[in-house]
């Protein structure tokens, strides 16, 4: 099979949360590049107007949702206008995530909760929902949780968001064996330091720094390099006999060096 035809995701259906920046941003573009029907979930609508104006003017076809993940009573009414515009959504990207930084010592109750509600929560209901829709359905799906290197490995100051991404691994693998029978896949990206309009100031201008002496190549990615691993779980002829597993793209730095 060619690659044209093995990436090639006509017919399904992909709500990514957490869309209207970043890695989020992103991912809907190259899903839509691929064929796929796009559900653009964030808390912000109006920033997702220009995305799907994007993603039409490239031939594709897009709608916008209201979607905090945190908060339960969002999570239906989404899926619901998925059905409505396009039918059952066939592939998750569970994106949405947020880090607040705080010493273990003195980190506020309600700070902690605030990473566990969006990093795990959301990530937790959004995909049981995605599962229950798509079990209902009959349908073939995949769901792909957006974990962390911090999922592997720990920060100074970032407790909270670590612990989440380890959940978010251990609900992947967990997940995927229950599911399996109902032939969703379930699998997650770990990516390392990627380049987005939040840090780039950052990278750009501390290139010495001490963040990227940690990774092994030496720079942060640019999102684009996480697009083959995301078209690899997303589509069911690339990826059909994989499920549990979370891939690490970190330039190395897990590892230490």
């Amino acid at each position: 099979m060619k690659a044209a035809e093995l990436f090639d995701l006509t017919g399904e259906v992909a709500l990514v949360t957490g869309a209207s920046s970043g890695l989020g941003w992103n991912f809907s573009r190259v899903l839509a590049a691929h064929g796929a029907k796009l559900v653009l979930a964030a808390r912000r609508v109006d920033k997702l107007e220009a995305l799907k104006t994007e993603i039409e003017a490239d031939g594709g076809s897009a709608i916008c949702v209201a979607l905090d993940v945190a908060d339960k009573t969002q999570i239906g009414p989404a899926f619901d206008a998925a059905e409505a515009e396009f039918g059952t959504v066939t592939i998750l990207v569970n994106n949405a995530g947020i880090a607040e930084e705080n010493w273990a010592l003195t980190t506020p109750e309600d700070s902690w909760r605030r990473v566990m509600d969006v990093n795990l929560d959301g990530v937790w209901f959004t995909a049981q929902a995605a599962a229950q829709r798509m079990v209902a359905a009959d349908k073939h799906g995949s769901i792909i949780n957006i974990a962390s290197v911090l999922g592997f490995r720990v920060a100074p100051t970032l407790s909270s968001y670590a612990v989440s991404k380890a959940a978010v691994v251990q609900m992947t693998q967990a997940l995927s064996i229950e599911l399996a029978r109902n032939n969703i896949r379930v699998n997650a990206i770990a990516p390392g330091y990627v380049l987005t309009e939040i840090n780039r100031e950052f990278f750009e201008s501390n290139a010495d720094n001490e963040i990227i002496k940690t990774i092994a190549q030496r720079r942060v990615a640019d999102p684009s390099e996480l697009d083959g691993t995301l078209l690899l779980l997303a589509s069911n002829k690339a990826s059909s006999f994989m499920t549990g597993s979370t891939l690490l793209i970190d330039g190395g730095q897990t590892f230490g060096i």
